[in-house]
This record gives C-alpha cells, structure tokens and sequence, in this order.
C-alpha cells in the first residue's frame, strides 16, 4: 500500500505491487472510495496483486496520517467542521490558502473530520463514510509491501516537523518496502540510517519545469543526470509520459530512451498517473489495460511498477494479459468462452459499418460480424446502423434540404437512407470517433459485405433488419432485397458459418423461416425483468423450437462513461463478468480485440488453479457500503416480457409503384411493430434470438 506523508497525513496513494508474472502495480482503489480511506485500501487487498503504496502527512502532533496533497479541503469535510481554521503559507515562493495538517492534532481530525471525493467523475456515494487513514492503520493491513512517499519534507522542515525523524522512530515492526520522494536533500539525509537494509529509496520526478527544492534544478534537468540519482537511490518514479509521451493531437509519441538508460545504471523505474476513468491516448483505444501493456509489455522494456488508481485494472494486466498476445485463442463454446459479436463492426477504431471497421473486426479475431441494413430509396440494402444518415454521416451537410420528421422511425427530424439514392449515400463520409481515421471508410452494400464476410474466417454473420413494415409502404421490399443477397451468395446453403437474422419485428423473423440454418433474433427494446411463459411460447411461434436459450449480452463500450461503478471503469471487468458470472453466450462489443486480448489470457479459463484471477464485480456491494440516506429511492422493478412486447401483425405487401417524391404514409397504429413502441424506454436489454436463443443487448 501506498502512504503519502505530511503533518497529520502526508500526500496519498497506496502502493500494490504484483508477485505474480511482472512488475508491482501500486495504489489504493480511490475510483470509488475516497483516497486514504480504510475501504479504498480493503478494496485494493480483496481484488488487487499483493503490496501497497502511502502518500503521507505529518499533524502537529507528530502523527502520520495518508492523504493526497498539501491542503485538506479539496478531499475531506475539514473546511466545514473548522471553518476558520485555514490559513496561507508559502510553499516554493507561492502563496497556497487552505486548510493545512500542521495546524491541527490527530484526535481533530481523527474524531471530526471525514473524506470526500475530489474527482468528480466519480461517485460521491461515500462522501463522509470514511475517516482519514494513519500509517499505523496502514500496517494493521499487513500488506506484503509498503510504500511510503513524501511530498512535502521541506515545508514541514519549515514548520519544524521532520518527516525524517517520524520514519526513523516508528516501530521495528513498520516494515517499509519502499520510500519515495521528490526532494533530493531529504532521501540523501534518510541514506543509511534505516534500520531495514533492504527498504529502497525512490527519487520522484514531478513535471519537468518544476524546481527541486534542495538543487535549485528543474526536474527536466535532473532527468538528463541519472548517473547522479543513482548514488541516493534505488530507483526512479516519474510520470508516465516521461516514458510514452502524448502529442498534442492525443496519440503517442514515440518512447523516450529513459527505461533503458535507467536500467544500464542500476535502476529501477516506477511510471505514475494512471487512471481508467481519464482521457487516454486514441492509441489505446479507450483500453486502461492496453495502456499499462504498453508500458510492461513492449519488445522494447519493461517498467518495474505503476501508481494507480485503479490497481485492479493494474494487476490484471500484469498477471493475466502481459504475454499473452501470441496465445491462440480458444474456441467459442460453454466451457470456453463466449462469442465475440460486432457492433457496426470494430466501431471504436473506425467508424462503423465501413469497410475498414469490418476489416479491423476481423483482424481483431470477431467471431460474428454484424450488418444493420438500411436501404437507399432506388433499392440498394447496405449496412449502416440508422436510417437517419445524419447522426453518423456528413449527410447534414451535404443533404439538408432532404430533412424530414418520420415518426415511424424516430421522433426527431432526420436524413433518411429511403429519401437517397444509393449514388447519393456513396459520397457520405463517416463521423470521426477516432481522429486519425476520420472520415475513413467505406458504407457497403449487403452484398459487398457477405462477399468480405465469405472471404473470411469468422463463424458467422448478423444481419438486422429495421422498419420492414414502413419500408414496404414506401415501396421499399428489405426482407426481399436481403433474402436475395444471402441466396446470391450462397448463404442459404452455407455451412461453415453461421446466420443470424435479428429484427424488432417477429413477422421479419417469420419471413426467414424458410432459411432452416439461419437462427433468428428478436430485438426487444423495453427494459425487462425476465420472460413471462406466454411471451416465451409466442416466440416459438416464429423461431426454431429444438434448442436451448441462449443468452447474448451488449453493446459493450471501452469508454469509461459507459461503464457501471461496479466494474471499476474498466471494460476486461465488464467482460469478465458477462462470460462467468451472467455466463453469456456471446458478447456484442464495439472492440473486439478487447475481449479477444482476455480470451487469450490464461485467466479466462476458470478451470486452472491460478494464484490470481481477474474477479467478475459483485452487483451490490459497492452500494452496500453506503450510508442509509445517500442513495436514491429504487426505482420499480422492471416488467416481464408479455406477448404484447413479441407479437407484430403481418407485413404489409411493397407497393409496386413509389414516386421519389411520395410523401411518407403514415403508419396505422395496427401496423407498427410491438417492440417499437417501446422504444422510448430507451435502454436495450434484451433480444430473444430464435433457435429459442434468448439474448439481452442494451
């Protein structure tokens, strides 16, 4: 554990370091606790590789509290429980106002002050649960390791409190792994005169236009003198992008040479501020783990720790994931692992339902890849994930005045595929979600994509149809132009991959009943609790009846605001959860190469012994951990699936004949899909596919 030292407390952390197959990873879990809290240091123990880390702070009475920064106020209630207790002191010539640990005994703030959370993306849920954590607290742990960092000696000095002489008294049983520090003058004075031999100090570089305090020398400068570290210190921490640093536009620059030059003296190289709930560079496509990979597992070097926030996400990578790239990967099956299924493709690289987010789906080892088809108002099928080209595409510029509101489709005015020529779609570009691709890609019709998909080793394909029944009344027959192209491309015969039909619509599904190897999707999208049985039974209807239920779970998303707080922002932890706690059949994901990279892992097969795993997150124990009061109400439980959700009337006959310029029928209230109009629930949860296979998507 990681112990930041001050008057009172010193700065925060907490320090984990792995035994398992790679270097220590080290903080406390403050993505949902407060820093220095006992449960955030609990929480590091029970999911985290072995070893901690403390940011310290000294009281008045001499007394080591852990805690994160100089002044008090940003992250616990001090400022309300003594409102006139803060002052101004000079910290390197600048004036810093706040509430300040050496003005204040430990039983103050021991028995009056609690923590709050200070990073705002993060849950305030356990704001004033936690009291301030001591080094003492700390030991009690028994941590394998710890890692002791002070920030602040030399304005402590200034207030005559020596952190130097509160480490030499503590107790023989405070067994420091590790002692950190930004201030030179301090780690020379520590050297040789602790009692463990075998406690290393550490030399922590902040940013580099920063002045160390006993040089006078920006850190910038020290860094090109690692020669003369090396006579105080055992090792150097520094921010990670004195290792990788990040241009301007987001994406890495190539790596310094600081690892090795480190390593060729002797020492050790710890990289800090990492995060999985911040702004990652696009190269890690919106992965915490591909980032510390790129840091321990490159063919280039290896860093000897990271100070995290997120020490699970730390230890996972470490002892799962680093290694592992080469391994092959297991076969989908029960005992396996889940299907990998495309959303739009490999939509967090590129933009979706091109052919270079499909490419890159396939690289990325997908199993299934998926077409939502749209159609074009001359009849061409292609993929693209809403008829409303302007959400996604340049269409809004390039077509403004083709605007409508179509509210059989959606409630908002839109650019729709029906009211464009296939030539016309042809000229859209992509909306960028990763810069360096930007508008890169090209749409493709349902035919050009079997043709890519046949060409592959996937298992199989996923084709959506959306609005059959409006589309037909336009004169537009989708149900027959994709039944055409799986015919042409010999689908209806295929043996070696697998064909998936998915549609809101049961009389869709029903169309395809003739295509006997095809399994059938229905997508319902309302937010249920289960199935009732007539609803299952009215399933059976259009969907194969000799198989078992299976269970399909998505979309999943890397980025962290998509992500519950249970899974610590952390999408291997979301994956992890779906395969072997909800024991998904397959998982619908905007990354594929995310839940390939687990599945090649040797912790994704449960069955081997291992001394660490990557643990599936526990629905309801964070929340537990909350005070009566601060959470809100519980909502009413969700309802059952009912046939009213599963049964559509027919499809209406496509008009033989539509002008380009007929304006859109209206649709009868008779005619509308019975999961339509659930739509405005907003949350997709669940697809029943057929083959009696029961999915949930969100």
């Amino acid at each position: 554990m990681r112990c930041n030292v001050g008057c009172s407390s010193w700065p925060n952390g907490s320090k984990l370091s792995s035994h398992v197959s790679g270097p220590p990873a080290a903080s406390w879990s403050q993505c949902c606790f407060e820093s220095s809290n006992s449960r955030a240091k609990m929480a590091d123990s029970e999911r985290s590789s072995p070893s901690s880390r403390s940011s310290r702070r000294i009281l008045c009475d001499r007394i080591g509290f852990c805690k994160t920064g100089l002044t008090l106020d940003n992250s616990t209630t001090v400022a309300e429980i003594f409102p006139k207790m803060d002052r101004t002191y000079k910290l390197q010539g600048e004036d810093v106002h706040g509430w300040f640990s050496l003005d204040f005994t430990a039983e103050q703030l021991v028995q009056n002050v609690t923590l709050i959370q200070n990073i705002f993306s993060r849950p305030s849920t356990f704001d004033a649960s936690f009291g301030m954590y001591t080094l003492d607290d700390v030991v009690e742990l028994h941590p394998p390791q710890i890692w002791l960092n002070v920030e602040y000696n030399s304005f402590f000095m200034e207030h005559k409190l020596s952190s130097e002489d509160y480490i030499l008294e503590l107790p023989k049983d405070f067994s420091l792994t590790y002692i950190s520090s930004p201030e030179i003058g301090f780690l020379k004075s520590l050297s040789g005169k602790l009692r463990n031999a075998k406690t290393k100090l550490i030399f922590r570089f902040l940013n580099e236009d920063v002045e160390e305090p006993s040089t006078k020398k920006t850190y910038g400068e020290l860094l090109k003198d690692l020669k003369s570290i090396k006579e105080f210190a055992a090792g150097v921490l520094v921010p990670k992008t004195y290792i990788w640093p990040l241009k301007k536009d987001q994406y890495l620059a190539p790596s310094t040479s600081l690892v090795k030059d480190a390593h060729a003296l002797g020492l050790e190289v710890y990289a800090s501020g990492f995060a999985n709930d911040i702004i990652l560079s696009y190269n890690y496509s919106y992965d915490p783990t591909a980032e510390y990979l790129q840091f321990i597992d490159n063919p280039d070097f290896s860093v000897d720790g990271v100070i995290t926030d997120f020490p699970p996400t730390a230890s996972g990578a470490v002892a799962c994931l680093a290694h592992s790239k080469g391994n092959p990967l297991p076969p989908p099956g029960k005992d396996t692992r889940p299907l990998i299924i495309t959303h739009n493709g490999a939509s967090g690289m590129f933009a979706g339902s091109t052919d270079l987010a499909y490419q890159q789906a396939i690289k990325d080892a997908a199993d299934v890849i998926d077409c939502t088809v749209q159609m074009s108002k001359d009849g061409t099928a292609f993929c693209m994930q809403s008829a409303d080209m302007s959400s996604s595409t340049t269409a809004s510029t390039a077509f403004a005045s083709k605007a409508s509101t179509v509210h059989e489709i959606q409630n908002k005015s839109g650019i729709f595929s029906f009211d464009l020529s296939w030539s016309e779609i042809a000229t859209l570009k992509r909306m960028k979600r990763n810069p360096q691709a930007k508008n890169a890609g090209k749409l493709m019709t349902v035919p050009q994509f079997l043709d890519l998909a046949k060409a592959s080793n996937i298992t199989g394909i996923l084709i959506e149809i959306e609005h059959a029944s409006y589309l037909a009344k336009r004169g537009i027959g989708v149900v027959e132009a994709v039944s055409s192209a799986l015919t042409k491309a010999g689908y209806d015969k295929e043996t070696k991959q697998q064909v998936f039909i998915q549609s809101d619509d049961s009389s869709v599904l029903a169309a395809f009943k003739k295509f006997t190897t095809f399994r059938r999707v229905l997508n319902i999208e309302a937010k249920i609790s289960g199935a009732s049985k007539p609803s299952v039974d009215d399933i059976k209807k259009f969907a194969d009846t000799d198989a078992n239920l299976t269970v399909f779970l998505g979309v999943l998303k890397n980025e962290f605001m998509n992500l519950g707080f249970d899974f610590f922002a952390d999408p291997t932890i979301e994956i992890v959860t779906y395969s072997w706690a909800v024991l998904a059949d397959g998982l619908v994901t905007d990354y594929p190469a995310t839940a390939a990279s687990y599945f090649r892992s040797p912790c994704s097969d449960m069955n081997l012994n291992l001394s660490y795993s990557i643990l599936p997150a526990q629905p309801g124990a964070l929340v537990n951990l909350a005070a009566p009061g601060t959470l809100a109400p519980a909502g009413a439980p969700a309802p059952l699936l009912q046939p009213s959700d599963v049964v559509d009337p027919p499809l209406p006959p496509v008009k033989a004949v539509i002008t380009a310029d007929a304006p859109a029928p209206e649709a009868a209230d008779n005619t509308s899909s019975a999961s339509s109009s659930n739509a405005g629930n907003g949350l997709l949860w669940a697809a029943i596919v057929a083959l009696l296979s029961l999915s949930f998507l969100r």
